[in-house]
């Protein structure tokens, strides 16, 4: 894509509001996500979260922190990572669904699964967060009968193949293309536009180079209008710069944080919560 003439596209997305199930969750600030895994072999934390009751101890913390939203996931999608079926996810994710539920708070759930989208948006779960962009059979029907909020992500492959094949076309004529595919099926689904925030997939079958090339070139994608939600958080590509392992990479990973909002993300999903929040107060303070 030329990056020529896109003079315009810095602006921020007119959409202001991302409404969900619950909540009609205001853009004036970027929101924070923080990430609740419950997956043996994530690294949301220093050990693996084994128990609903530690995966519901640690969303507490995450909100203690400042979180404005709790994504709560069953199934590793990080590169190689085996698929789950979906009574195996939601076995993870059902325990810990229904107390955060109870919270009060913006809930969402981390799936690509129809059948758990509709078991949680069941339950009253306010977004659905989807590494597949609502690629799957059935989930773009699941979401319009709803009125959650929906983060739709792209992903070049899928999670086993996905970086021994990773894209090898322009990475931002890539994203635009398929987002541009996707709102046209949102739309024909008669999915608000209010309710779809866009996530360019950090890591999501993309070379390290491409993955900087999305986050220098970010605000090209703001061109829709949506809200972005930016997930650098602990990401490979981090390391590939630095030479950090995954558990020192806070640094790293709150630089890639505040340059995401510098360009433009309306929500950032991360591990490190507190640090990120304090990272968007200084960011505030600037603006």
């Amino acid at each position: 894509m030329a990056l020529a003439g896109h003079e315009d596209m810095g602006r921020l997305p007119h959409v202001r509001f991302w409404k969900t199930t619950r909540f009609d969750l205001s853009l004036e600030r970027p929101l924070v996500m923080g990430i609740v895994n419950a997956t043996p072999d994530s690294f949301s934390t220093s050990q693996p979260l084994s128990s609903p009751a530690e995966v519901i101890a640690h969303a507490q913390v995450l909100l203690n922190e400042g979180a404005d939203i709790l994504d709560v996931g069953g199934e590793s999608t990080r590169p190689g990572a085996q698929p789950l079926t979906h009574g195996e996810e939601w076995l993870r994710i059902a325990p810990v669904l229904d107390e955060l539920l109870r919270w009060g708070k913006p809930l969402s759930v981390d799936t690509y699964h129809p059948q758990n989208m509709q078991k949680a948006l069941d339950l009253g779960v306010d977004i659905i967060n989807d590494v597949w962009g609502l690629r799957q059979p059935h989930a773009m029907q699941t979401i319009s009968s709803s009125q959650c909020g929906v983060c739709m992500m792209h992903m070049h492959a899928e999670p086993t193949t996905m970086q021994i094949h990773p894209m090898q076309e322009d990475v931002i004529e890539a994203l635009t293309t398929f987002f541009q595919t996707q709102l046209q099926l949102t739309d024909q689904h008669q999915i608000a536009r209010n309710r779809i925030v866009l996530d360019p997939g950090i890591g999501f079958g993309k070379k390290v180079s491409q993955n900087f090339h999305i986050l220098k070139f970010q605000k090209l994608l703001l061109q829709f209008d949506l809200p972005l939600m930016v997930g650098w958080s602990r990401k490979s590509s981090l390391g590939h710069v630095t030479g950090l392992d995954v558990s020192q990479r806070l640094i790293p990973s709150i630089a890639a944080a505040v340059l995401a909002m510098e360009r433009g993300a309306g929500i950032l999903r991360v591990h490190d919560v507190a640090h990120t929040v304090a990272a968007r107060a200084v960011w505030l303070a600037s603006v």
